[in-house]
């Protein structure tokens, strides 16, 4: 298991270029003893050839201490295992990923095989941080392969009004992503997620198609948050 970053709360999602967006990337770095992790991900993966203004800025974040999550999307299982593998492969060798990212992954028990298989390739490469997000509670089992488990993805309007769930599975940690958060609520997403048994949280203002292009609330010296476009 990575020991980056194993006290801070926040994981960051932020997808946006470190060279279009500078000074966010700055209040992410300022924001380093508090973060769980930031998943990098240049191009919705690594991309198809490595991106000297993302290496630098993992660089950045390895040496504050941050954790580096690779982003991989598995489409719920349905993207073949050899395509996972080579984005997990180039985010290590291209970034030096501490671990990686795997989104919208499969909650079921028939899935679990296959995201064994990426587990144990992440592994293998040197990715020793797993994070899963099925964004709703999976099956227990899935606990056994994830350091954290996205067990909450949407909007502030369904998370403000879910009742309190314990999650069946491992003592596994737990991570609840909440966009479309008003200011007023930046630090109530905080309170709620621990109140819900998740050690892990990011809050963020955006919306629409692109929500984790904004950045989360609870970082210091931010610019002012734009929300995209619905």
């Amino acid at each position: 298991m990575s020991t980056r970053g194993t006290t801070g709360t926040l994981l960051v999602p932020y997808y946006e270029h470190p060279l279009i967006r500078p000074a966010e990337w700055e209040a992410v770095l300022a924001a380093a003893p508090r973060l769980h992790g930031v998943v990098l991900n240049p191009a919705s993966g690594p991309g198809d050839h490595p991106d000297p203004a993302f290496a630098a800025l993992a660089e950045r974040l390895r040496t504050a201490g941050v954790r580096v999550l690779g982003y991989a999307d598995t489409a719920y299982g349905a993207r073949p295992h050899h395509q996972v593998v080579r984005d997990i492969q180039r985010h290590r060798d291209w970034y030096g990923a501490d671990g990686v990212f795997f989104d919208q992954t499969a909650s079921g028990p028939d899935g679990f095989p296959h995201y064994q298989a990426l587990a144990s390739a992440a592994w293998a490469a040197g990715c020793a941080h797993l994070v899963l997000n099925p964004g709703v509670p999976p099956h227990p089992w899935y606990g056994r392969i994830a350091d954290v488990l996205v067990t909450f993805e949407g909007t502030w309007d369904t998370y403000r009004g879910l009742p309190p769930t314990a999650w069946a599975g491992t003592p596994t940690r737990q991570c609840h992503l909440v966009y479309g958060v008003p200011a007023e609520a930046g630090d109530t997403v905080a309170e709620l997620a621990r109140a819900r048994g998740a050690a892990v949280h990011c809050a963020v203002p955006g919306g629409g198609r692109h929500p984790w292009g904004t950045l989360p609330y609870g970082l210091s010296s931010l610019p002012s948050p734009v929300r995209p476009a619905p």
